[in-house]
């Protein structure tokens, strides 16, 4: 097996970038701190997810009787993870193994799948997910070559594309009004079609393509997962480019790119999971490094989480892959060589603070009250009124 070389950075700069609130951050005893000390703690680890018993905790009184017949309690387990999308406490996960998006409803306590299409052909090759804001789910499918649309409830929709429209779709996003749907067309070493294809949500009707083959602004080689800023922007991870772009969505115009081929800090050796937080820091999730870095919105590098490692402990990653980001900008990092996804919580959120509160059973869901001001202090602390050039 390959050995690289872990490490753990959190840039000097990054202090200046993040003493905006300086002294807010709760430092808690026996938690697994990012970065460690004597640096003053951003992120805390929070919990691993290996099955639904995260989910569907079970009551006391179901546990004695367990006991008292002898039964072993059964779990839900993760098979291969692929994406993951996180909504309102909801985690939907894409189980390649299974050939399912499992859906893990922690505010009520339930765990399904979803595996049927039109309640007889099957799903294939989960990948992508996303989820609009009406709870509709959007998966695409590598063996159908094509988007699914699924209710809330996993009822089968509609599908949008198909094997003439895709040589390999890999990654998805769409506008929150679920109006508008990009798709990337990873494309392969022989195929010249690696793109973005845009399609009318609601009609499927095909609208345009962004980009083509290349290493230029605005080409992509393997373009993989991609994702919405909310801004008009369109982050694509360039992967055989070693690259995060950054496109007007709806021109397809070049806007910026960071990033670069290599093992060092704010590079990339193979750029997997990508996602945007509540206050706009870009999240790369890299299968070779084992870790998750996070950048402003100028690609400057502020810190990154875990590293590779043979032992599946708390931040220890060997294959992760898919990655998502809260509204209250907690971290799911899914690694699938250990199947689980760790989560990780900004340290000025308490534990059971936002839509974790409903897990909390000294608590109801009605007493559960995310903040309106949550993503104003996330900001402030990890927006800088100025940026000092970056340590190189």
């Amino acid at each position: 097996m390959l050995k690289v070389k872990t490490f753990f950075l959190f840039i000097p700069f990054v202090v200046i970038l993040l003493s905006g609130c300086a002294g807010k951050a709760v430092v808690e005893e026996d938690l697994i701190a990012y970065p460690p000390e004597p640096e003053e703690p951003r992120y805390y680890f929070q919990e691993v997810i290996f099955n639904s018993e995260a989910v569907v905790p079970e009551s006391e009184e179901s546990a004695i009787q367990r006991i008292l017949v002898g039964e072993k309690r059964s779990f839900d387990r993760l098979g291969k993870p692929g994406d993951i999308i996180v909504r309102k406490g909801v985690i939907y996960l894409s189980d390649t193994v299974g050939s399912r998006v499992m859906v893990m409803d922690r505010p009520n306590s339930r765990v399904f799948s979803i595996k049927k299409i039109d309640g007889a052909t099957n799903i294939r090759k989960p990948f992508s997910l996303q989820v609009d804001d009406e709870g509709i789910i959007y998966l695409v499918d590598g063996g159908h070559r094509k988007v699914l649309v699924f209710s809330p409830e996993g009822d089968f929709l509609r599908e949008i594309g198909s094997p003439e429209f895709f040589d390999r779709p890999t990654g998805m996003d769409i506008t929150p009004d679920g109006k508008i749907l990009y798709v990337s067309d990873t494309g392969g070493v022989t195929s010249m079609n690696h793109r973005i294809r845009v399609f009318d949500a609601v009609t499927g009707e095909h609208l345009r393509d962004i980009g083509k083959r290349g290493s230029e602004p605005g080409e992509f080689n393997l373009p993989k997962t991609i994702k919405l800023d909310g801004k008009g922007n369109l982050y694509v991870n360039d992967s055989g480019n070693f690259r995060i772009q950054v496109l007007n969505a709806e021109t397809g115009q070049p806007v910026k790119a960071f990033g670069g081929i290599g093992m060092g800090f704010g590079q990339f050796a193979r750029p997997k999971g990508l996602a945007i937080g509540p206050t706009g820091i870009i999240h790369v999730a890299d299968a070779l490094l084992g870790n998750v870095q996070l950048f402003n919105d100028e690609g400057q590098l502020l810190m990154f989480i875990g590293q590779r490692a043979d032992l599946n402990a708390p931040g220890n990653y060997l294959l992760p892959s898919g990655l998502a980001v809260d509204e209250d900008g907690r971290i799911y990092m899914v690694d699938q060589f250990f199947a689980k996804v760790d989560v990780f919580r900004p340290a000025h959120i308490g534990k059971y603070e936002g839509y974790f509160g409903v897990y909390d059973p000294d608590r109801t869901l009605e007493e559960v009250v995310v903040e309106d001001k949550a993503e104003e202090r996330f900001k402030e602390e990890l927006q800088p009124e100025s940026v000092e050039t970056p340590v190189q």
